[in-house]
């Protein structure tokens, strides 16, 4: 999945939010409260509308802060055909109204064979209590481990547990490094 934060951030714009980019955004709400499960959905909704100087209603921060993903269909039918000959798990710094969606929608909680979300662990990427975690619940070996994510931070905490990372900007490149570490597509 891909994240297009600009909806939300408009609607809170013409609301007299002052969030000009998602990384303040992020910083103003403290999304890592929720999506390491110490605040509840509505909790975030709550800290979200709070932002707008104009009044808002939760339900429609609700809908805005769900319509941002933008599927990468070929990432998810790359990860369904992989975890037909691998064992492959999806590893997610998510909140709960945020995974609701994405099960409910786009059905990821099928895909592979497993899902460790923050919000239940308690911890988030890239620390190394996710990756321990991980380890611990799906028996992983490190060095038998292939981590895949878009963000450099995150495959450097994996690469630290000795897990093998590939950094996904675009799916040729997330291919070839597959391929380079013996894994067919």
């Amino acid at each position: 999945m891909r994240m297009n934060y600009r909806p939300l951030l408009q609607f809170l714009g013409q609301h007299g939010a002052a969030a000009p980019d998602r990384d303040t955004l992020m910083r103003s709400i403290r999304l890592e409260d929720h999506e390491t499960g110490r605040l509840c959905g509505r909790g975030l909704l709550e800290r979200i509308a709070g932002l707008a100087r104009a009044p808002v209603a939760l339900e429609d921060v609700q809908a805005k802060w769900l319509d941002m993903f933008v599927p990468d269909a070929q990432m998810i039918d790359l990860a369904h055909r992989l975890s037909e000959h691998h064992r492959v798990y999806l590893l997610s710094n998510i909140g709960d109204l945020h995974w609701s969606h994405l099960s409910r929608e786009y059905r990821l909680h099928g895909v592979g064979h497993g899902v460790l979300l923050s919000y239940l662990a308690g911890v988030m990427k890239p620390h190394a209590g996710i990756y321990s975690e991980a380890e611990r619940r799906f028996a992983l070996t490190p060095a038998e481990t292939v981590f895949i994510d878009d963000r450099a931070d995150n495959i450097a905490g994996a690469r630290a547990r000795g897990w093998h990372g590939i950094v996904h900007e675009e799916f040729a490149p997330t291919v070839a490094g597959l391929r380079q570490l013996g894994i067919t597509c």
